[in-house]
């Protein structure tokens, strides 16, 4: 369990590397799942060529839509483009970089089970052996005298050993369209190669400035997003265990006084263990203050313009309290100002 517990890790501080490793999965699948897939061809005119060019299309677009699917950049995408503007501008070529990079991924897979589909060869034959000319193949005598209708479906017939009776014609029309299915296999390679390859050369030859730009703030979007839904669960977690623990106290504390058994060194342990959980709060104490702060985050996301205040160390944490919380939609934090009394206590000795 330890070693898949680092390598889930691994995997999730590398987003690109775990995406790249999906992809690859995901073409050998197609490729497996092509290679232990029953091909049937149905050897009848009416669906032959829906049977053939549909297992040669429809596969492809699932495993494209499931290349969007396990992508996670997908939803940092649909966010980034549906957000309210507010504090922070959209920038579009950040968006076309990050719908650019997910239609790259998944784009491989679907190629990987066309190159194999033609490859083959069975779903071409399939879907136009009855527009062969079967006179070209010798023996004439076997369509003489046959209507159009009843040569079609001798043609039909061509991809299915069991149901052809001359087989010398069946293997040479079989092996006429392989060939041209192998050579549309070979320039699809090309063609998917040689656009990877001018994608490659070409890049260079625009201003990296504006590329540096576009990648460095698409990994900035997809950390901050991590980053919020993990200070939102620390910050869960810790307010759960506060309002638990207070809850107790209370219940612990009328028994107490029930019974008249007071416990101070219990009282110092228990709040030794709040203070790690109570500076997790952020001085979000409420439910209210919690759903605005979320709400704030999705409506107006602060500015991308980090600034340091130069106070001195007496008023610094307030200022840097009353900053955030007016950043956040409050005043002076998430609290409220509670006004402090004074209690003197004096001891006698009489």
């Amino acid at each position: 369990m330890d070693k898949f517990r680092m390598m889930f890790q691994f995997l999730q501080s590398n987003q690109e590397s775990f995406m790249n490793g999906i992809c690859g999965i995901m073409a050998l699948a197609s490729a497996q799942m092509y290679s232990a897939f029953e091909f049937s061809c149905p050897c009848m005119p009416e669906y032959n060529y829906s049977y053939g060019i549909g297992l040669l299309v429809v596969p492809p677009i699932w495993f494209f839509l499931l290349g969007f699917v396990l992508n996670n950049n997908v939803s940092v995408l649909a966010e980034e483009w549906k957000r309210p503007i507010g504090r922070r501008s959209k920038d579009p070529s950040i968006l076309r970089y990050m719908f650019c990079s997910i239609t790259q991924r998944s784009l491989i897979a679907p190629a990987v089970w066309v190159s194999v589909t033609l490859m083959d060869g069975k779903s071409f034959l399939c879907a136009f052996s009855i527009n062969l000319d079967i006179e070209k193949f010798g023996n004439q005598s076997l369509v003489k005298g046959m209507s159009e209708t009843e040569k079609m479906k001798l043609l039909a017939r061509i991809p299915c050993k069991d149901l052809f009776e001359n087989q010398e014609i069946r293997v040479a029309a079989s092996r006429y369209i392989k060939c041209i299915s192998q050579a549309c296999g070979w320039m699809f390679l090309l063609m998917m190669t040689f656009a990877a390859f001018l994608i490659r050369a070409i890049r260079p030859c625009f201003t990296q400035a504006a590329f540096l730009k576009t990648k460095y703030w698409s990994h900035y979007i997809d950390i901050e997003r991590k980053l919020f839904d993990e200070t939102c669960k620390e910050h869960a977690k810790s307010f759960a265990k506060v309002c638990i623990h207070q809850y107790f106290e209370n219940i612990s504390g009328e028994m107490r006084n029930f019974h008249h058994h007071p416990n101070y060194d219990s009282d110092n342990e228990d709040e030794d263990k709040k203070k790690s959980d109570e500076e997790k709060l952020l001085g979000i104490r409420a439910q209210d203050d919690m759903n605005k702060v979320l709400w704030n985050w999705h409506t107006c996301k602060p500015a991308l313009a980090l600034k340091k205040d130069h106070t001195d160390d007496e008023n610094n944490g307030r200022l840097n309290g009353e900053a955030n919380g007016s950043l956040n939609g409050f005043v002076k934090g998430h609290t409220h100002d509670v006004e402090k009394k004074e209690w003197a206590v004096y001891y006698s000795k009489v």
